[in-house]
């Protein structure tokens, strides 16, 4: 079981309010992203479910126990950094059990279970390497091992792809996938990356200045967005904001248009495109409309448009609608 409850958690370092009170329910077997941008509370909020910050109040249940005040090592948690933090000594087998020999763990038990993490991450073959004899994907994996060993109520994974360049971060987000699906444990999952948190995550919470926005599934998050943060934090290209006349049309202070919502070739906003894209299955263009400023245009990739060229443009889609203060309308 691996139910994680947070109520009213709040982290304070001196005056400064980090996580200013927090509710939220991470439920059994769920993949849960934390994302927002930097500063945003994200790290500080794993690392108080983790046990390696303390809380200045609030109260946080693993599976319907207070853990609040019980060390990391108590808590039944398993933890993946963004740095693979393996000992370059050892070999892939040794790391990964180290965790178990620090336990007391007996050999046979400990070979029963690094042989089973290894079989799932596709390191059998590699128990015998040091790290330095692997690629930056399989130091990862080594990690996610040790982790894995210890057989968990959830894993807590605090950017755990940053380090690695981006065709190892797609291959590595599948993997990652694949094992919760295997594991059927609960996962917390810390990212910047609002792509990674879209592919992954059962629900995303998304996070400003340590405040909740809103929690729910990835696509109820890009359709449904509660206000202007959310709305244009999830989803790339990002989402168009117009204020003024154009919004008051619609009965709002501001509307939002995603980019593939609007249609190149005829309409009532006419442009000057900057920024052309031509990505093969896509095109992503930036077009300068006078009174409406620069909007991201989302089309096929046989848009035959390019830098310097006049078009016309209109929305086709659903448009968001949010009052003066940010909120959906």
């Amino acid at each position: 079981m691996g139910k994680i409850q947070l109520t009213k958690v709040r982290k304070s370092f001196g005056e400064v309010d980090v996580i200013p009170g927090i509710d939220l329910t991470i439920e059994d077997g769920e993949f849960v992203v934390f994302v927002g941008p930097s500063g945003c509370g994200k790290s500080t909020l794993l690392r108080l479910i983790a046990g390696l910050e303390d809380t200045t109040s609030g109260v946080i249940d693993i599976d319907g126990k207070d853990a609040t005040n019980l060390p990391p090592a108590k808590r039944g948690l398993a933890m993946v950094f963004q740095s693979y933090a393996l000992y370059p000594h050892m070999t892939v087998r040794k790391n990964i059990a180290f965790p178990l020999k620090m336990a007391g763990m007996d050999q046979a038990e400990q070979d029963k279970r690094v042989a089973r993490a290894a079989s799932v991450l596709n390191l059998s073959s590699y128990l015998d390497r040091r790290p330095g004899q692997l690629s930056g994907g399989q130091r990862q994996r080594v990690a996610i091992g040790r982790a894995i060993v210890r057989e968990p109520a959830a894993f807590l994974f605090d950017e755990p792809l940053s380090n690695l360049d981006a065709a190892l971060r797609v291959g590595m987000r599948q993997e990652i996938s694949e094992l919760h699906q295997t594991l059927k444990t609960t996962m917390v999952y810390v990212t910047h990356d609002q792509v990674e948190a879209m592919t992954m995550a059962d629900k995303i919470v998304v996070l400003n200045a340590g405040r909740i926005e809103q929690v729910g599934s990835p696509l109820t998050l890009y359709h449904e967005p509660r206000n202007k943060f959310v709305a244009g934090f999830i989803g790339s290209p990002r989402m168009n904001f117009i204020d003024g006349a154009e919004a008051a049309k619609h009965g709002a202070h501001t509307i939002g248009i995603r980019p593939e919502h609007i249609t190149v070739g005829d309409g009532p906003w006419e442009g000057v495109v900057g920024l052309s894209e031509h990505l093969g299955s896509d095109s992503f263009i930036k077009v300068e409309v006078p009174g409406l400023g620069t909007l991201n245009v989302r089309g096929p990739g046989e848009l035959g448009v390019h830098h310097g060229d006049r078009v016309k443009l209109a929305p086709a889609g659903k448009i968001h609608r949010f009052d003066a203060e940010g909120l959906a309308i």
